[in-house]
Protein backbone atom coordinates (compact mmCIF):
# COMPACT_ATOMS: atom_id res chain seq x y z
CA UNK A 1 0.00 0.00 0.00
CA UNK A 2 2.80 2.66 1.04
CA UNK A 3 3.94 2.06 -3.08
CA UNK A 4 0.71 2.74 -4.01
CA UNK A 5 -0.19 5.89 -2.39
CA UNK A 6 3.49 7.64 -2.00
CA UNK A 7 3.56 8.72 -5.94
CA UNK A 8 0.02 10.48 -4.90
CA UNK A 9 0.97 11.93 -1.99
CA UNK A 10 3.81 13.34 -4.13
CA UNK A 11 1.75 14.44 -6.80
CA UNK A 12 -0.16 16.16 -4.46
CA UNK A 13 2.47 17.95 -3.11
CA UNK A 14 3.76 18.99 -5.86
CA UNK A 15 0.30 20.48 -8.02
CA UNK A 16 1.90 24.04 -7.82
CA UNK A 17 4.84 22.85 -9.94
CA UNK A 18 4.07 24.02 -13.86
CA UNK A 19 4.86 20.93 -15.05
CA UNK A 20 2.23 19.26 -13.19
CA UNK A 21 -0.35 22.27 -12.97
CA UNK A 22 0.26 22.02 -17.03
CA UNK A 23 -0.32 18.73 -17.14
CA UNK A 24 -3.64 18.78 -15.13
CA UNK A 25 -5.10 21.90 -16.63
CA UNK A 26 -4.17 20.71 -20.40
CA UNK A 27 -5.96 17.17 -19.74
CA UNK A 28 -9.11 19.43 -18.69
CA UNK A 29 -9.84 21.82 -21.15
CA UNK A 30 -9.38 19.01 -23.84
CA UNK A 31 -12.23 16.88 -22.21
CA UNK A 32 -13.79 19.63 -22.21
CA UNK A 33 -13.45 21.00 -25.47
CA UNK A 34 -14.07 17.90 -27.34
CA UNK A 35 -17.39 17.31 -24.82
CA UNK A 36 -18.46 21.07 -26.83
CA UNK A 37 -17.28 19.79 -29.90
CA UNK A 38 -19.41 16.73 -29.53
CA UNK A 39 -22.85 19.22 -29.46
CA UNK A 40 -21.40 21.39 -32.16
CA UNK A 41 -20.02 19.97 -35.14
CA UNK A 42 -20.99 17.34 -37.20
CA UNK A 43 -17.75 15.45 -37.61
CA UNK A 44 -18.21 12.44 -35.42
CA UNK A 45 -15.11 12.65 -34.05
CA UNK A 46 -14.03 16.53 -33.61
CA UNK A 47 -10.29 16.07 -32.09
CA UNK A 48 -9.31 18.84 -33.70
CA UNK A 49 -10.82 21.14 -30.98
CA UNK A 50 -8.92 19.20 -27.93
CA UNK A 51 -6.29 19.22 -29.81
CA UNK A 52 -6.43 23.00 -30.02
CA UNK A 53 -6.75 23.03 -26.45
CA UNK A 54 -3.78 21.03 -25.54
CA UNK A 55 -1.54 23.76 -27.91
CA UNK A 56 -3.98 26.59 -26.38
CA UNK A 57 -3.73 25.82 -22.69
CA UNK A 58 -0.70 27.25 -21.14
CA UNK A 59 1.04 27.52 -18.16
CA UNK A 60 0.07 31.33 -17.89
CA UNK A 61 -2.15 33.20 -18.92
CA UNK A 62 -0.50 35.22 -21.11
CA UNK A 63 1.11 32.87 -23.46
CA UNK A 64 -2.42 30.98 -23.36
CA UNK A 65 -3.83 34.37 -25.14
CA UNK A 66 -0.65 34.38 -27.23
CA UNK A 67 -0.92 30.92 -28.11
CA UNK A 68 -4.64 30.92 -28.78
CA UNK A 69 -4.53 33.87 -31.15
CA UNK A 70 -1.39 32.57 -33.40
CA UNK A 71 -3.19 28.64 -33.59
CA UNK A 72 -6.92 30.11 -34.54
CA UNK A 73 -5.20 32.09 -36.88
CA UNK A 74 -3.51 29.36 -38.74
CA UNK A 75 -5.58 27.38 -39.08
CA UNK A 76 -8.11 29.78 -40.49
CA UNK A 77 -5.40 30.15 -43.10
CA UNK A 78 -4.54 27.01 -44.48
CA UNK A 79 -8.57 26.43 -44.63
CA UNK A 80 -8.77 29.73 -46.95
CA UNK A 81 -6.01 28.33 -48.79
CA UNK A 82 -7.56 25.04 -49.24
CA UNK A 83 -10.86 26.43 -50.36
CA UNK A 84 -9.08 28.35 -53.00
CA UNK A 85 -7.00 25.22 -54.36
CA UNK A 86 -9.91 22.72 -54.50
CA UNK A 87 -11.93 25.37 -56.99
CA UNK A 88 -8.80 25.21 -59.34
CA UNK A 89 -7.23 21.85 -59.23
CA UNK A 90 -7.44 18.54 -57.43
CA UNK A 91 -5.39 16.25 -54.72
CA UNK A 92 -1.90 15.75 -57.19
CA UNK A 93 1.29 15.27 -56.19
CA UNK A 94 2.46 18.34 -57.59
CA UNK A 95 -0.76 20.28 -56.32
CA UNK A 96 -0.28 18.66 -52.78
CA UNK A 97 3.40 20.00 -52.99
CA UNK A 98 2.22 23.27 -54.10
CA UNK A 99 -0.03 24.23 -51.62
CA UNK A 100 2.44 22.77 -48.59
CA UNK A 101 4.37 25.03 -50.31
CA UNK A 102 2.29 28.38 -50.38
CA UNK A 103 0.56 27.27 -46.78
CA UNK A 104 4.66 27.49 -45.41
CA UNK A 105 5.38 30.78 -47.14
CA UNK A 106 1.84 32.47 -46.29
CA UNK A 107 2.03 30.86 -42.66
CA UNK A 108 5.62 33.53 -42.34
CA UNK A 109 3.55 36.42 -43.73
CA UNK A 110 0.92 36.11 -41.16
CA UNK A 111 3.18 35.50 -38.25
CA UNK A 112 1.55 32.25 -37.64
CA UNK A 113 4.46 31.80 -34.81
CA UNK A 114 5.46 28.56 -34.12
CA UNK A 115 2.10 27.43 -35.98
CA UNK A 116 3.75 28.17 -39.42
CA UNK A 117 3.53 24.12 -40.04
CA UNK A 118 -0.56 24.03 -38.95
CA UNK A 119 -1.32 25.95 -41.95
CA UNK A 120 0.05 23.04 -44.28
CA UNK A 121 -1.33 20.78 -41.99
CA UNK A 122 -4.90 22.18 -42.45
CA UNK A 123 -4.77 22.60 -45.77
CA UNK A 124 -3.78 18.90 -46.43
CA UNK A 125 -6.81 17.76 -44.44
CA UNK A 126 -9.30 19.62 -45.98
CA UNK A 127 -8.10 19.32 -49.30
CA UNK A 128 -7.91 15.68 -48.72
CA UNK A 129 -12.03 15.35 -48.66
CA UNK A 130 -13.86 15.38 -51.99
CA UNK A 131 -14.90 18.23 -53.64
CA UNK A 132 -18.58 18.27 -52.13
CA UNK A 133 -17.25 18.37 -48.77
CA UNK A 134 -14.74 20.91 -48.82
CA UNK A 135 -17.26 23.20 -47.73
CA UNK A 136 -18.29 21.61 -44.73
CA UNK A 137 -14.96 20.11 -43.90
CA UNK A 138 -13.69 23.74 -43.63
CA UNK A 139 -16.25 25.14 -41.70
CA UNK A 140 -16.10 21.92 -39.29
CA UNK A 141 -12.23 22.40 -38.84
CA UNK A 142 -12.66 26.12 -38.37
CA UNK A 143 -15.48 25.97 -35.67
CA UNK A 144 -13.15 23.37 -33.84
CA UNK A 145 -10.38 24.98 -33.93
CA UNK A 146 -12.59 28.21 -32.62
CA UNK A 147 -14.16 25.90 -29.42
CA UNK A 148 -10.53 24.54 -28.76
CA UNK A 149 -9.09 27.63 -28.25
CA UNK A 150 -11.75 29.82 -26.76
CA UNK A 151 -12.32 26.74 -24.21
CA UNK A 152 -8.81 26.96 -23.69
CA UNK A 153 -8.74 30.96 -22.95
CA UNK A 154 -12.21 30.80 -20.72
CA UNK A 155 -10.58 28.05 -18.73
CA UNK A 156 -7.15 29.87 -17.75
CA UNK A 157 -9.77 33.18 -17.30
CA UNK A 158 -12.03 31.57 -14.88
CA UNK A 159 -9.18 29.21 -13.46
CA UNK A 160 -6.35 31.80 -13.65
CA UNK A 161 -3.08 30.17 -13.94
CA UNK A 162 -0.60 30.44 -10.49
CA UNK A 163 2.12 33.13 -10.18
CA UNK A 164 5.27 31.03 -10.98
CA UNK A 165 7.43 34.08 -9.01
CA UNK A 166 8.02 31.82 -6.00
CA UNK A 167 9.84 28.78 -8.60
CA UNK A 168 12.22 31.95 -10.01
CA UNK A 169 12.85 33.21 -6.35
CA UNK A 170 13.70 29.84 -5.37
CA UNK A 171 16.28 29.59 -8.48
CA UNK A 172 17.66 32.92 -8.44
CA UNK A 173 18.48 32.35 -4.08
CA UNK A 174 19.98 29.14 -5.50
CA UNK A 175 22.25 30.56 -8.14
CA UNK A 176 23.16 32.84 -5.60
CA UNK A 177 23.97 30.35 -3.08
CA UNK A 178 26.06 28.47 -5.05
CA UNK A 179 28.18 31.48 -6.12
CA UNK A 180 28.41 31.70 -2.28
CA UNK A 181 29.44 28.33 -2.17
CA UNK A 182 32.12 29.40 -4.81
CA UNK A 183 33.40 32.05 -3.00
CA UNK A 184 34.14 30.36 0.37
CA UNK A 185 35.66 27.41 -0.96
CA UNK A 186 38.41 30.34 -2.96
CA UNK A 187 38.64 31.84 0.33
CA UNK A 188 39.90 28.22 1.71
CA UNK A 189 41.98 27.71 -1.45
CA UNK A 190 44.30 30.93 -0.89
CA UNK A 191 45.82 29.62 2.39
CA UNK A 192 48.31 27.44 1.84
CA UNK A 193 49.63 25.65 -1.02
CA UNK A 194 47.43 24.91 -3.71
CA UNK A 195 47.94 22.16 -6.22
CA UNK A 196 46.98 23.38 -9.77
CA UNK A 197 44.36 20.86 -10.21
CA UNK A 198 42.45 22.20 -7.46
CA UNK A 199 42.44 25.86 -8.79
CA UNK A 200 41.53 23.93 -12.25
CA UNK A 201 38.10 22.23 -10.43
CA UNK A 202 37.44 26.24 -8.68
CA UNK A 203 37.42 27.21 -12.24
CA UNK A 204 35.29 24.48 -13.63
CA UNK A 205 32.61 25.00 -11.28
CA UNK A 206 32.51 28.76 -12.02
CA UNK A 207 32.18 27.94 -15.47
CA UNK A 208 28.99 25.22 -14.81
CA UNK A 209 27.37 28.50 -13.56
CA UNK A 210 26.45 29.71 -17.25
CA UNK A 211 24.75 26.52 -17.53
CA UNK A 212 23.16 27.52 -13.96
CA UNK A 213 22.40 30.92 -14.83
CA UNK A 214 20.54 29.71 -18.28
CA UNK A 215 18.06 27.41 -16.35
CA UNK A 216 17.62 30.51 -14.04
CA UNK A 217 16.62 32.21 -16.98
CA UNK A 218 13.80 29.94 -18.27
CA UNK A 219 12.55 29.96 -14.76
CA UNK A 220 12.02 33.75 -14.83
CA UNK A 221 10.82 33.63 -18.18
CA UNK A 222 8.23 31.46 -17.18
CA UNK A 223 7.06 34.16 -13.66
CA UNK A 224 7.69 36.91 -16.14
CA UNK A 225 4.81 35.38 -18.83
CA UNK A 226 2.69 34.88 -15.38
CA UNK A 227 2.56 37.86 -14.52
CA UNK A 228 1.61 39.58 -17.45
CA UNK A 229 -2.47 40.44 -17.82
CA UNK A 230 -2.90 38.26 -14.25
CA UNK A 231 -5.77 39.87 -12.33
CA UNK A 232 -4.03 38.76 -9.31
CA UNK A 233 -0.65 40.76 -9.55
CA UNK A 234 -1.05 44.76 -8.77
CA UNK A 235 2.60 45.17 -9.67
CA UNK A 236 3.87 42.88 -12.12
CA UNK A 237 6.08 45.29 -14.00
CA UNK A 238 7.88 46.20 -11.23
CA UNK A 239 8.27 42.68 -9.96
CA UNK A 240 9.56 41.22 -13.65
CA UNK A 241 12.33 44.39 -13.71
CA UNK A 242 13.67 43.48 -10.28
CA UNK A 243 13.95 39.67 -10.79
CA UNK A 244 15.29 40.57 -14.33
CA UNK A 245 17.46 43.13 -13.28
CA UNK A 246 18.87 41.01 -10.38
CA UNK A 247 19.61 38.35 -12.13
CA UNK A 248 21.20 40.30 -14.79
CA UNK A 249 23.38 41.22 -12.49
CA UNK A 250 24.64 37.83 -10.78
CA UNK A 251 25.13 36.89 -14.60
CA UNK A 252 27.66 39.41 -14.92
CA UNK A 253 29.33 39.04 -11.16
CA UNK A 254 29.38 35.06 -12.42
CA UNK A 255 31.60 35.73 -15.36
CA UNK A 256 33.80 38.12 -13.49
CA UNK A 257 33.67 35.11 -10.52
CA UNK A 258 35.25 32.94 -13.33
CA UNK A 259 37.81 35.28 -14.42
CA UNK A 260 39.01 36.10 -11.18
CA UNK A 261 39.35 31.56 -10.72
CA UNK A 262 41.04 32.08 -14.09
CA UNK A 263 43.33 34.39 -12.70
CA UNK A 264 43.82 32.00 -9.01
CA UNK A 265 44.14 29.13 -11.60
CA UNK A 266 47.18 30.77 -13.08
CA UNK A 267 49.15 31.83 -10.19
CA UNK A 268 49.05 28.34 -8.90
CA UNK A 269 50.73 27.15 -12.18
CA UNK A 270 53.34 29.78 -11.80
CA UNK A 271 53.84 28.97 -7.80
CA UNK A 272 53.62 25.37 -7.87
CA UNK A 273 56.00 24.70 -4.99
CA UNK A 274 55.13 27.56 -2.68
CA UNK A 275 51.95 29.05 -1.40
CA UNK A 276 49.82 31.22 -3.82
CA UNK A 277 50.41 34.42 -0.82
CA UNK A 278 52.00 34.68 2.64
CA UNK A 279 50.35 34.26 5.38
CA UNK A 280 48.98 37.83 6.15
CA UNK A 281 47.77 38.43 2.30
CA UNK A 282 46.39 34.82 2.63
CA UNK A 283 44.00 35.51 5.77
CA UNK A 284 43.32 39.07 4.48
CA UNK A 285 41.67 37.24 1.57
CA UNK A 286 40.19 34.47 2.97
CA UNK A 287 38.27 37.58 4.70
CA UNK A 288 37.55 39.36 1.90
CA UNK A 289 36.05 36.43 0.28
CA UNK A 290 33.88 35.65 3.01
CA UNK A 291 32.06 38.70 3.02
CA UNK A 292 31.61 38.47 -0.90
CA UNK A 293 30.01 35.73 -0.27
CA UNK A 294 27.37 36.98 2.31
CA UNK A 295 26.86 40.04 0.24
CA UNK A 296 26.01 37.61 -2.77
CA UNK A 297 24.04 35.82 -0.76
CA UNK A 298 22.37 38.84 0.70
CA UNK A 299 21.34 40.33 -2.56
CA UNK A 300 20.23 36.94 -3.71
CA UNK A 301 17.62 37.35 -0.80
CA UNK A 302 16.53 41.20 -1.64
CA UNK A 303 15.66 40.61 -5.26
CA UNK A 304 13.69 37.71 -4.49
CA UNK A 305 12.39 39.04 -0.97
CA UNK A 306 8.37 40.71 -1.39
CA UNK A 307 7.65 41.77 2.15
CA UNK A 308 9.05 44.63 2.38
CA UNK A 309 10.32 44.85 5.99
CA UNK A 310 12.15 41.38 4.99
CA UNK A 311 13.38 43.26 1.87
CA UNK A 312 15.09 46.33 3.94
CA UNK A 313 16.59 43.72 6.56
CA UNK A 314 18.67 42.28 3.47
CA UNK A 315 19.48 45.31 2.51
CA UNK A 316 20.64 46.46 5.48
CA UNK A 317 23.07 42.78 5.62
CA UNK A 318 23.82 43.78 1.85
CA UNK A 319 24.94 47.64 2.78
CA UNK A 320 27.60 46.17 5.98
CA UNK A 321 28.70 43.39 3.89
CA UNK A 322 29.54 45.31 0.85
CA UNK A 323 31.75 47.94 3.23
CA UNK A 324 33.04 45.69 5.13
CA UNK A 325 34.37 43.66 1.56
CA UNK A 326 35.53 47.09 0.41
CA UNK A 327 37.44 47.80 3.49
CA UNK A 328 38.93 44.01 3.58
CA UNK A 329 39.90 44.69 -0.20
CA UNK A 330 41.49 48.01 0.99
CA UNK A 331 43.80 46.08 3.02
CA UNK A 332 44.37 43.67 0.28
CA UNK A 333 45.40 45.65 -1.53
CA UNK A 334 47.97 47.46 0.68
CA UNK A 335 49.41 44.09 1.30
CA UNK A 336 49.94 42.70 -2.36
CA UNK A 337 51.45 46.21 -2.95
CA UNK A 338 53.41 46.11 -0.54
CA UNK A 339 54.73 41.87 -1.39
CA UNK A 340 55.00 42.97 -5.08
CA UNK A 341 57.53 46.02 -4.12
CA UNK A 342 59.87 42.76 -2.20
CA UNK A 343 59.04 40.19 -5.04
CA UNK A 344 57.05 42.20 -8.17
CA UNK A 345 56.52 37.73 -9.31
CA UNK A 346 52.83 37.68 -11.43
CA UNK A 347 52.33 41.37 -10.21
CA UNK A 348 50.33 41.53 -13.16
CA UNK A 349 47.76 38.96 -11.73
CA UNK A 350 47.55 40.55 -8.72
CA UNK A 351 46.31 43.14 -10.07
CA UNK A 352 44.09 41.27 -12.39
CA UNK A 353 42.90 40.00 -9.20
CA UNK A 354 41.83 43.30 -7.41
CA UNK A 355 40.66 44.76 -10.86
CA UNK A 356 37.84 41.70 -10.90
CA UNK A 357 37.03 42.03 -7.17
CA UNK A 358 36.10 45.35 -7.32
CA UNK A 359 34.02 44.53 -10.79
CA UNK A 360 31.40 42.53 -7.90
CA UNK A 361 31.18 44.63 -5.41
CA UNK A 362 30.33 47.16 -7.91
CA UNK A 363 27.65 44.79 -9.12
CA UNK A 364 26.19 44.24 -6.13
CA UNK A 365 25.88 48.13 -4.79
CA UNK A 366 22.66 48.97 -3.86
CA UNK A 367 22.73 53.08 -5.18
CA UNK A 368 23.54 50.87 -8.68
CA UNK A 369 20.76 48.63 -8.43
CA UNK A 370 18.66 51.67 -7.75
CA UNK A 371 19.53 53.09 -10.87
CA UNK A 372 19.26 50.29 -12.85
CA UNK A 373 15.68 49.46 -12.11
CA UNK A 374 14.66 53.13 -12.90
CA UNK A 375 16.34 53.53 -16.07
CA UNK A 376 14.69 49.51 -16.76
CA UNK A 377 10.93 51.38 -15.38
CA UNK A 378 11.23 54.71 -17.51
CA UNK A 379 12.85 52.36 -20.20
CA UNK A 380 9.54 50.21 -20.31
CA UNK A 381 7.12 53.01 -19.46
CA UNK A 382 8.51 55.13 -22.68
CA UNK A 383 8.34 51.97 -25.06
CA UNK A 384 4.73 51.78 -23.79
CA UNK A 385 3.90 55.52 -24.44
CA UNK A 386 5.36 55.10 -28.00
CA UNK A 387 3.84 51.55 -28.93
CA UNK A 388 0.21 52.50 -27.76
CA UNK A 389 -0.12 56.39 -27.86
CA UNK A 390 -3.58 56.65 -27.32
CA UNK A 391 -3.63 54.93 -24.07
CA UNK A 392 -0.72 58.41 -23.03
CA UNK A 393 -3.08 60.48 -24.17
CA UNK A 394 -6.11 59.01 -22.59
CA UNK A 395 -4.55 58.89 -19.30
CA UNK A 396 -3.24 62.40 -19.29
CA UNK A 397 -6.64 63.33 -20.34
CA UNK A 398 -8.00 61.75 -16.95
CA UNK A 399 -5.07 63.19 -14.96
CA UNK A 400 -3.45 60.14 -14.41
CA UNK A 401 0.07 60.10 -13.87
CA UNK A 402 2.29 57.42 -16.11
CA UNK A 403 2.01 54.11 -14.66
CA UNK A 404 6.23 54.33 -14.11
CA UNK A 405 8.41 57.31 -14.16
CA UNK A 406 10.28 57.52 -11.46
CA UNK A 407 13.42 59.32 -9.80
CA UNK A 408 15.88 56.86 -8.31
CA UNK A 409 15.43 58.51 -5.00
CA UNK A 410 11.13 57.64 -5.13
CA UNK A 411 11.85 54.14 -6.11
CA UNK A 412 9.42 52.12 -4.84
CA UNK A 413 10.30 49.53 -2.01
CA UNK A 414 11.36 45.60 -3.24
Amino acid sequence: MREVTDPLLDLVRRHREPVVAQTLRSTVAAVISYVVARLLSSEPAPLTAPLTALLVVQVTLYTTLTTSMRRVNSVVVGVLIAIGFSSLVGLTWWSLGLIILASLVIGRFVKAGEFVPEVAISAMLVLGVTTTRVAATAWDRVLETLIGAVVGMLFNVLFVPPVWVQPASEAIEGLAGRMRDLLLRLGDQVLGHVAVADAADRLHEARRLDHDVVQVDEALRQAEDSLRMNPRVKEGLLSRVVLRTGLDTLEISAVVLRTACRTLTDLAKARTGEPLFRGDIAHALRELFCHMARAVESFGVLITTQVSASAEEAEDRLVRELAASRASREVVAHLLLDGVRRHPRQWQLHGALLAEIDRILDELDVAKRSERLVEELNRHSREQREKYPWVAKLRARLGASPEYGLEPHRLPPE
